[in-house]
């Protein structure tokens, strides 16, 4: 381990392109040399693909330390929960061998939920967009969050709670079904939907309580806290490529306000990234390339953890890192995926925009200045080897180190982390 993994830290992991960049195979490689790891921001939307010991694990809610027996997971308060989807995760993984118990996973008691009623609206809400559909994955994730910033959500303390909960339940369903059937969706049942919730509430509640006050315990007792961002920088509510964008803030200070621990106890931030671009759904793409996303969907890569969906791809875009290594404060880079393009005779980054005449080294605020820019590319040779059995960062060949150096230029940051494959040992330690 380099000097920087050795110390007692906190350090957040978020990703720095549109998600699905690998950080569930960073934290679980971090987890290591950590004792609690915490779960920040985002819902069940979020897929995070963990290979370990030959297995596969796919995580939604649960941080991705699970797969350690010894550590401590947190779901933070900034997270919104499905209580059905949860319960499903959890069992598949008990299923896998892993062990979940109320002593290695807290749930935040102000957490808010997701309800039936809230996916019910996802897709009413989506149809109703037509052309202009954000592409959500329609798990409910954005009308939770809008019903906790009209102060009209559910929180998880609720769970231990049945009888209120019961009633709260029962005025949102009735309530929220009336938009649901005019806008030509099934209405969602109450009496049976509060029953299975209820069934569920009673599972989870012993999970229940201040994750805030088991945080500052944690770190009282000079444990090393983990956490574990969901989405990407771009995704961000605030400085994504907003209206395409997840409803939670994917950067850096969500883990902060989704965990209750203040920016001062924070040590470091790695910033996670493929070394090409992707993104799932609607909205501006840059560097998207056809060709790149063929070679890679025909490698099996690059189709979601959560939806299946195949990926949209394309080059490397450093204009999108060099902003997502300024809004986070990264202090390292964790590169995934440098396999992925192992066969290819040239590699391009992107390293600024062209708009309108203009250079940019940094991504405009509006989709449509977004998606009228021009990729200015740099082209590099590629390194023509097989990756995925290098055991050492030293052993890199030559044109693949030259590569990771530009982006260290190009981006402001150092790279600490290199994966080359997605098994848990094909990490490479800088």
């Amino acid at each position: 381990m380099p000097r920087s993994l050795q110390v007692m830290s906190n350090t957040i992991v978020v990703g720095a392109q549109w998600g699905d960049e690998g950080k569930g195979k960073i934290v679980d490689f971090l987890t290591e040399n950590t004792d609690v790891v915490v779960r920040a921001a985002g819902g069940s939307n979020a897929g995070h693909t963990v290979i370990s010991n030959g297995q596969k694990y796919i995580l939604h809610l649960i941080p991705s330390g699970i797969l350690w027996e010894d550590k401590l997971c947190i779901i933070g308060n900034g997270v919104v929960i499905d209580p059905f989807g949860l319960l499903e995760e959890m069992a598949k993984l008990r299923s896998q061998g892993v062990k979940i118990s109320a002593k290695n996973l807290l749930i935040s008691e102000t957490a808010h939920l997701v309800m039936p009623y809230h996916k019910a609206l996802d897709r009413a809400r989506e149809a109703k967009r037509g052309a202009k559909a954000i592409g959500t994955t329609g798990r409910g994730i954005g009308p939770a969050y809008a019903d906790k910033i009209e102060r009209n959500g559910l929180r998880a303390i609720l769970l231990t709670q049945p009888e209120k909960l019961a009633v709260e339940l029962r005025e949102r369903i009735i309530s929220n079904n009336e938009f649901i059937v005019a806008a030509g969706i099934e209405a969602v049942p109450v009496e049976e939907t509060i029953e299975k919730v209820l069934a569920a509430a009673a599972t989870l509640a012993p999970h229940i309580t201040n994750t805030v006050v088991a945080c500052h315990e944690a770190i009282q007792a000079g444990k090393n806290l983990l956490f574990e961002g969901a989405q990407g920088t771009y995704l961000d509510i605030d400085h994504g490529t907003y209206p395409f964008v997840t409803s939670s803030n994917t950067t850096s200070g969500g883990a902060c306000t989704g965990s209750g621990v203040p920016p001062r106890m924070i040590d470091k931030v790695v910033a996670v990234c493929k070394a090409y671009t992707t993104r799932v759904g609607s909205g501006p793409f840059v560097t998207e390339n056809d060709a790149i996303g063929d070679m890679l969907h025909n490698m099996g890569r690059e189709f979601g953890a959560t939806t299946g969906r195949a990926r949209r791809c394309g080059w490397l875009d450093a204009v999108l890192l060099r902003y997502a290594v300024m809004v986070n404060g990264a202090d390292e880079l964790a590169i995934t995926n440098l396999d992925g393009l192992d066969g290819l005779d040239e590699v391009q980054i992107c390293t600024a925009y062209e708009l309108r005449g203009q250079t940019l080294n940094y991504p405009p605020s509006t989709i449509e200045d977004i998606e009228a820019c021009v990729p200015i590319y740099e082209r590099h040779p590629g390194w023509k080897t097989d990756l995925s059995q290098i055991k050492n960062f030293a052993d890199l060949p030559p044109l693949a180190k030259s590569y990771l150096k530009r982006v260290e230029e190009l981006t402001g940051a150092k790279i600490s982390l290199l994966g080359i494959g997605p098994a848990r040992e094909q990490t490479l330690v800088a």
